[in-house]
């Protein structure tokens, strides 16, 4: 393996009607709405990537959070989905997801070579279970980690944990690509995994390799809420706002609906603490 060198505005008073398209929004963007949104156009295109080489940690449940959370703060994104032919990001968000096939030149091309002429400057990749190394060596041989390090774009990884010692190997082998990433570290709950603790001996030997931006933890949702959500096939966003997929009036469980927003608000906490919106724009000290 190559090794990169170290180094709501107030109502008018005149109008006495409620607002209906209010309502109508999730309430989690009601409930977001007032925090300042990014400027609408920027200059520097960024790439997030949504990765682990183990399987079945909830790759594809961060990218879906990370859509809603992006569109909750006026953020304009796109995203692929890895998992050919049929993604499951793909099935949450059609009008936002292209499938590809990151083994493909083709295909890298559809992602990177469109990062600075797309209208949409921040794009989420949800890499398929095995193909995080690969994507890293794919992205370092194209020449995009040396315009990441010059400042040209920027890249922001979130690399998803598992609970066993495997997922630890994992970081050693990813240190090499991220040394001008924000490299996150993500412990997901919400398949009810339990992550170890790791003693001071073990922490040193894997993480004193790798300098990150810190670690996100994702809270476990309340297991009838997810499989509902699943079962509606639709952004966790919409089924909060009591919508299908195709955004008609749903019929969708006030106390389930609950449980899915307070979860979202977690994780938007998170994003926060991290300054992700700031991180994405660019902005100095994030």
């Amino acid at each position: 393996m190559a090794q990169r060198p170290t180094k709501d505005s107030k109502q008018s008073s005149t109008d006495s009607k409620p607002s209906s398209t209010r309502e109508e929004r999730p309430p989690i963007a009601r409930e977001r709405e007032k925090a300042p949104a990014l400027a609408p156009q920027r200059s520097r295109p960024t790439l997030i990537l949504v990765g682990a080489d183990k399987g079945g940690v909830g790759k594809t449940t961060i990218a879906r959070v990370l859509l809603d959370y992006l569109a909750a703060n006026n953020v304009l994104s796109r995203a692929f989905d890895t998992e050919t032919p049929r993604g499951t990001l793909y099935r949450f968000h059609p009008e936002q997801t292209s499938v590809v096939d990151l083994t493909s030149t083709s295909d890298q091309m559809k992602i990177i070579d469109t990062l600075a002429t797309a209208q949409v400057k921040v794009s989420i990749v949800d890499v398929r279970a095995g193909g995080l190394e690969p994507a890293l060596q794919a992205l370092q041989d194209t020449g995009f980690l040396d315009a990441v390090a010059e400042g040209e774009v920027g890249f922001i990884l979130f690399h998803v944990l598992g609970s066993s010692i495997a997922s630890l190997d994992e970081i050693a082998e990813v240190a090499p690509y991220v040394e001008d990433a924000d490299y996150f570290l993500v412990k997901n709950h919400v398949n009810d995994t339990t992550f170890f603790e790791w003693d001071p001996v073990t922490h040193r030997k894997y993480f004193e390799k790798v300098e990150t931006a810190g670690e996100i933890t994702i809270p476990k949702l309340n297991e009838l809420s997810y499989e509902q959500v699943e079962i509606a096939g639709a952004p966790f966003s919409t089924f909060v706002a009591n919508r299908t997929a195709e955004g008609e009036p749903a019929d969708h469980s006030f106390v389930l609906r609950g449980y899915v927003r307070t979860w979202q608000n977690r994780i938007a906490e998170q994003f926060d603490r991290i300054r992700l919106l700031d991180r994405i724009a660019g902005r100095d000290g994030a």
